[in-house]
């Protein structure tokens, strides 16, 4: 008897209790009234614990597809900074680049402008070039004061794009420089200038298809 006693009086037992009081009043109510049914179990959905919800399978799959399944390369154009990462996020190598200088050119004899700029977002690496051969553009030439040529064999220039030139599409490249005393500043025309043992390094540790990221 008195560990009957001792029971009432606990304190789990009287809320139990006022719930289950107050559960019979609504229904005594429900009754009464005509409030329905789903407005009662919305009140007892209420008063019992929430419980857990699932995580949207489509959801779930969408963040798991932008998550690199390799390594990947993260570009800061302000501060002409190249991070190269493991799929896992950890850091490969830290790599001074330069980035486009963000400079304006208008063509003197026509109204064509080029803005020198390097574009931001996500890209993936379109192929690798060894050896890549630069063809000169018409704003190159006119840059330096220099004609535009008719002869397009005029226009090729070898090693000027280092080893190699990873390309991410729109005519925008990541490649070696003959200017290495120069990185580290914003002065090329949108393509990403790395020095060659770090594009070495980078071409050996990335692949066609892998992501980059310029910010």
């Amino acid at each position: 008897m008195e560990k009957f006693k001792e029971i009432i009086k606990s304190k789990p037992f009287k809320i139990t209790f006022i719930l289950f009081l107050f559960i019979l009043f609504l229904n005594i109510f429900f009754f009464s009234t005509g409030i329905s049914k789903t407005d009662i179990e919305n009140i007892k959905n209420f008063l019992e614990p929430t419980k857990p919800i699932d995580i949207d399978k489509k959801m779930e799959w969408r963040l798991k597809s932008i998550i690199p399944k390799r390594p990947y390369l993260i570009i800061d154009r302000t501060h002409n900074k190249m991070y190269l990462k493991n799929k896992d996020g950890s850091l490969i190598k830290e790599i001074v680049c330069s980035a486009g200088s963000g400079g304006i050119l208008e063509d003197p004899e026509g109204n064509r402008k080029w803005i020198f700029d390097t574009p931001m977002g996500k890209f993936t690496i379109k192929s690798i070039i060894e050896d890549p051969v630069w063809v000169k553009p018409d704003w190159a030439f006119i840059e330096e004061g220099e004609p535009i040529p008719e002869n397009p064999d005029e226009r090729i220039q070898r090693g000027m794009l280092g080893e190699y030139a990873l390309s991410l599409g729109g005519g925008y490249f990541i490649h070696g420089t003959l200017y290495e005393r120069l990185l580290g500043r914003n002065v090329t025309h949108g393509c990403i200038r790395v020095g060659r043992e770090d594009l070495r390094l980078v071409v050996k540790t990335l692949k066609p298809g892998d992501s980059v990221y310029i910010f």
